[in-house]
């Protein structure tokens, strides 16, 4: 797989911000040496596990449980994973998914052009200011990319504030509270031209 980035965005004050998609190679697949690169899902690992990312529901899986879930994806034509890179250091973790075939069947009426997402920064014990705004920012730019988006999609745990006050910036709607398998989540979208509305660019 090519670690060519499909998508970049410079932002003045933090630098370059890319993605491509995310290799769910086993990690013994992708160390030619000792101290070789280490493989996508083992860095996976790492993010998901960690009590900061606690809404992303992975917090008890194992190596391979990730390996698994992101093998699962590479083979879904509704889901895809992309590794987010600042400044060429692996991120954030984005995934794209098709709203009228996972995620919010039978909840969510999707139309023609609707796309969901998720993302996921990874944990850092020296955050930089804006940081986090800046990776969204990132996502939603490679989304609207395709002229083909309409509207992006997303279902976050209605407890996670933080998230919640990141989507308003960017120009996401709350359209009510739903409940799914796993969390009581704000369905919320957000329009090409809300997005470009919140960015003072309509």
């Amino acid at each position: 797989m090519t670690d060519a980035p499909l998508f970049t965005r410079t932002d003045a004050a933090l630098g370059t911000f890319s993605l491509r998609p995310v290799d769910p190679s086993p990690s013994s697949q992708l160390r030619s040496s000792r101290g070789g690169p280490i493989a996508d899902v083992e860095l996976l690992h790492g993010w998901v596990t960690h009590p900061k990312a606690v809404f992303w529901l992975m917090q008890d899986c194992d190596l391979p449980d990730v390996e698994k879930e992101f093998a699962r994806i590479a083979a879904d034509p509704h889901h895809d994973a992309f590794l987010g890179l600042h400044n060429g250091a692996p991120a954030f973790l984005m995934e794209r998914y098709d709203p009228a075939h996972r995620e919010l069947v039978g909840i969510h009426t999707a139309e023609p052009g609707d796309v969901g997402m998720h993302f996921l920064t990874a944990p850092t014990a020296t955050p930089v200011h804006g940081f986090t705004r800046a990776v969204l920012t990132t996502v939603m730019d490679m989304l609207f990319d395709d002229p083909a988006t309409r509207r992006v999609v997303v279902e976050p745990d209605a407890r996670n504030t933080a998230v919640h006050a990141l989507n308003k910036a960017v120009g996401f709607e709350i359209l009510r509270t739903v409940s799914l398998p796993s969390k009581d989540a704000y369905l919320s979208t957000c329009t090409r031209d809300q997005y470009l509305a919140a960015r003072g660019e309509n």
